[in-house]
């Protein structure tokens, strides 16, 4: 009797360490998974940060700096053009391929990239020569690719920035943004390309103001103007977009927003964009999902030193 209850509580404390040896496992890939996450989440927003694409700007000034926009343009032909809104991180060149779909996940240098890039309609012009032109980028959490235009939708945020740049053709042109607005991505009255009739165009122009969330009415928009829409992803319904609209004029407006201390970030919208949830969750929790595995191992090791503690005693 005394022996069949040893080998009783052997096959017991056995048991015991088998759990306990697959609950550490899980534990230990649960924090594998949490560290892998964590390092992913960086890279992904590392490579859609404008700051990848520094080298590449066109500036002003010829020579060597402008050769980089001619270096980016080798690697990838179907960069076309460089946009960029002053007092935010959209810094960006611009694709166009020979359809809409490509550039949803493939980087300026044409490489396969979750973030994609931002991208030109593929019904427009590349030289801007169309009344409306469509611009499209991911909304993306972290203030990269077209994850600040969702903050347009704050009138203060709208007010304060006013202008940026658009390069083609060689040169720089001005943007002045004048209007923002929500729409259906199946909206086929606001998202219209070959537009070419002046009286279509007046009617369009028209359709904006009226849908217009935020609008600047000091500035003055005719059908001799060229405009451009700036589209990604918005949280207000299935299939939203945020759309920012400016005209492209031959001034090239000052740029005010001139550090990082200039340019304060706009207060968190949070709107279906990439990469979802874990994109969503503050540092601090991101932190805490890390270090909760490290604490739950701490809590297991000494709960089994114990539990062998009170096999030693019993067995005595």
């Amino acid at each position: 009797m005394g022996k069949a209850n040893k080998v009783g509580r052997k096959i017991v404390w056995l048991a015991n360490e088998f759990i306990n040896i697959c609950v550490l496992i899980a534990i230990l890939l649960l924090l594998g998974f949490g560290s892998y996450a964590l390092w992913d989440y960086s890279q992904v927003f590392n490579s859609a940060s404008a700051k990848q694409y520094d080298i590449y700007r066109p500036t002003a000034e010829t020579g060597g700096e402008q050769l980089s926009f001619e270096e980016l343009t080798k690697i990838n032909p179907e960069v076309i053009s460089w946009i960029t809104i002053y007092g935010t991180n959209i810094d960006y060149p611009i694709a166009q391929a020979k359809d809409n779909l490509k550039y949803i996940n493939t980087n300026a240098k044409g490489e396969y990239a979750l973030t994609g890039s931002i991208f030109l309609d593929t019904h427009c012009s590349p030289d801007f020569s169309d009344f409306s032109s469509i611009i499209y980028g991911h909304h993306m959490d972290e203030q990269v690719m077209f994850g600040e235009i969702g903050s347009f939708t704050d009138k203060q945020y709208f007010d304060a920035r006013k202008y940026g740049e658009l390069y083609y053709g060689g040169k720089y042109h001005g943007l002045e943004f004048f209007a923002f607005l929500h729409a259906d991505a199946y909206d086929t009255s606001v998202f219209r390309t070959n537009i070419d009739s002046e009286l279509a165009q007046e009617e369009y122009l028209k359709l904006i103001a009226k849908r217009a969330k935020n609008i600047r009415n000091d500035v003055t928009v005719t059908v001799k103007d060229k405009i451009v829409l700036l589209s990604t992803c918005s949280g207000s319904s299935t299939n939203g977009r945020d759309i920012l609209i400016a005209k492209i004029t031959d001034t090239i407006y000052e740029n005010t927003f001139k550090t990082a201390s200039d340019n304060p970030k706009a207060s968190p919208i949070i709107r279906g964009g990439i990469p979802g949830l874990w994109g969503k969750t503050p540092l601090w929790g991101k932190i805490g999902y890390v270090a909760l595995p490290f604490l739950i191992i701490i809590l297991t090791i000494v709960l089994i030193y114990k539990k062998k503690q009170r096999l030693k005693k019993e067995k005595k």
